[in-house]
């Protein structure tokens, strides 16, 4: 009857099969130091054959013996060339990843959209203001036109400008034009074969 591999005990690293799995198992029966040592090596001489590549990477003879000691579920007793790895240290979690808890009132507009609206209008009146508003007020309605392609009106933009600015900004709808953006479909690839020389 066939044993497959799915019966066989789980491998700690399936890279390296289960042929360099064995070899670390006979490894751990050897008596002898000098014996064990020696075998280890030849170990990892296995794994270097299976990954020649990995001589390209820097302090690769390090992750070698490190992944030898995991292999063996760290009950090799040899003279490891190098400090390896410890048990503790796979167990080990890294910290969570701090995420600022600001509110989004519109997440299609984002955070960064609605800080500039603040700096806005918060600013005197003039060109440069005026400038900086129309710009604004442009962007929103392309982040609008990116959730709803089939199109945004004009007011929409002044009504959200006006809410964010908390009334401090106010733009009139017969007075003031929006640019007309277009939805573009991205290109189709081309069916033609080109001609061989």
């Amino acid at each position: 009857m066939l044993t497959y591999n799915t019966q066989q005990r789980h491998l700690k690293l399936p890279v390296y099969g289960r042929h360099i799995q064995q070899m670390v198992e006979h490894c751990l029966t050897i008596e002898d130091r000098d014996e064990r040592n020696a075998c280890a090596r030849s170990i990892i001489d296995c794994m270097l054959t299976l990954f020649p590549e990995i001589k390209q990477k820097e302090g690769y003879e390090q992750q070698l013996w490190d992944h030898l000691a995991i292999m063996a579920d760290f009950k090799l007793d040899i003279d490891y060339p190098f400090e390896v790895i410890q048990a503790e240290s796979l167990e080990s979690r890294p910290q969570p990843v701090f995420y600022p808890s600001n509110s989004i009132n519109s997440r299609h507009y984002g955070h960064n959209l609605e800080a500039m609206i603040e700096t806005a209008s918060h600013m005197e009146p003039g060109e440069e203001r005026d400038a900086l508003v129309s710009l604004l007020a442009n962007h929103m309605k392309k982040m609008l036109l990116a959730i709803n392609p089939e199109g945004v009106d004009d007011a929409k933009v002044f009504k959200d400008l006006a809410h964010y600015s908390h009334g401090a900004i106010r733009l009139d709808p017969s007075t003031c034009r929006l640019h007309q953006f277009k939805v573009v479909a991205p290109p189709t690839p081309s069916k033609k074969k080109k001609k061989k020389k």
